[in-house]
């Protein structure tokens, strides 16, 4: 049995910080951090393969993303599609973005809390450096990554510059990760709890908390879709794709695929 998960997974960027701690020039030198320019940031999207990294990472259990819920859920905008794998369009991009010959990024992940998360960083890297962005990758156990990627005070970016993160939708609809991923950071009202990289678009926030605060179902279906479009317009983050969950049974017995990716006895069944 499958499911298609409500857990997208993605790529935060450090939007805060001018000096980036692990965004280099080539050679190691100093460089303005130019994952702030939203060129910059469209370009490695464009310069990742996701239907590779579906087809060879996942071994064709995923479902590629193009924003924070697949199709059928709650808060999910019909206008938004996975970006098209274009290197070519991608270095047009760097060179517009006055960084022709690239720069130098880390990737850091985690290695055992998503499915492939390590092999993802590496194919990601991979991409990144054919269109000129060297990339490295650190990855380490979860319980190392968490605490590292997620430092930081109300002023202060977390640790890393370009994280690999996975976020499960645990209320069915877009205002959860719109509210924790892509609302700006703000400890004492609850918002950005998860917001790795600092990204703020005052025009993001006005409108999902206009959702959060808006009962009626309609309404807040299309608040939740325009939040998500200016946001990944924006490039707030970069979605890869969806997990698809798989469960097996013995003869004689079935199992009610769950989006949550949970396994409870209740949804166990006899054929």
């Amino acid at each position: 049995m499958q499911s298609i998960s409500n857990r997208v997974i993605y790529l935060h960027l450090d939007h805060f910080r001018d000096d980036s701690p692990f965004v280099k020039a080539h050679g190691g030198g100093a460089l303005k951090n130019p994952l702030r320019d939203v060129r910059v940031r469209k370009a490695i999207s464009m310069a990742i393969n996701r239907d590779a990294i579906v087809e060879r990472v996942m071994e064709g259990v995923a479902i590629k993303a193009g924003q924070l819920l697949p199709d059928g859920f709650f808060g999910v905008s019909p206008n938004l599609k996975p970006l098209d794998y274009d290197p070519a369009g991608a270095k047009k991009l760097l060179a517009e973005a006055g960084v022709p010959d690239g720069f130098q990024l880390t990737i850091h992940g985690p290695n055992d809390r998503y499915i492939n998360d390590a092999k993802i960083c590496e194919a990601i890297a991979q991409m990144l450096t054919r269109v000129g962005i060297k990339t490295e990758v650190v990855t380490m156990p979860k319980a190392v990554y968490f605490k590292r990627a997620s430092r930081g005070g109300p002023n202060k970016s977390p640790e890393f510059s370009f994280v690999l993160v996975g976020w499960g939708a645990g209320t069915g609809e877009a205002s959860s990760p719109l509210k924790s991923l892509l609302h700006t950071h703000d400890k004492s009202q609850g918002y950005g709890a998860s917001n790795r990289g600092r990204y703020s678009n005052p025009e993001v926030d006005k409108i999902v908390e206009a959702a959060l605060a808006t009962v009626d179902d309609a309404k807040r279906q299309d608040l939740l879709a325009k939040a998500t479009e200016i946001a990944i317009g924006d490039v707030g983050i970069i979605p890869l794709h969806y997990q698809v969950s798989t469960w097996a049974s013995r003869k004689g017995f079935n199992f009610k695929a769950r989006t949550d990716e949970s396994t409870v006895i209740s949804g166990v069944y006899s054929e």
